[in-house]
């Protein structure tokens, strides 16, 4: 099993719903995190938030509270239709500080018509929570 497929086996790009042809944003990832995941053929992968671009999927990392809710916005006008938003916090066994948890990022997103459908170890000290636009209003 490699390092970055958490406990399940499956490969980090698989976990994430990255497919062929995908539109892909990578926010505020640690260092080196890019170069351990290897899109699909097709897939493309960019570092910040294209300006204009409808992204497929979002991998969005924090570490604070006022940080998500100062852009969620942002992050929102960049999802396509069926976009999964990702967002990653530390996992507490990680020691790393954060006031980001599953229950917070839920209050702050739900009430933007986005619903969570999916949780996953993104690696050692990341966990990850699917975040996608609400099926009526999109």
């Amino acid at each position: 099993m490699s390092a970055d497929s958490g406990y399940s086996g499956t490969p980090l790009p698989v976990k994430l719903g990255i497919r062929p042809g995908h539109s892909v944003a990578l926010v505020g990832a640690p260092d080196g995190f890019r170069g351990r995941l290897p899109g699909p053929p097709g897939a493309h992968i960019s570092d910040g938030l294209p300006a204009g671009a409808r992204l497929d999927v979002i991998v969005y990392f924090t570490t604070s509270r006022a940080e998500l809710e100062a852009d969620l916005g942002a992050l929102r006008a960049h999802m396509a239709p069926a976009c999964g938003l990702w967002i990653a916090w530390p996992r507490r066994a990680a020691r790393v500080p954060t006031d980001v948890t599953d229950h917070v990022i839920r209050e702050i997103a739900l009430p933007t018509g986005l619903v969570d459908n999916k949780v996953c170890a993104i690696d050692a000290v990341w966990t990850g929570l699917r975040l996608v636009i609400r099926r009526e209003l999109r």
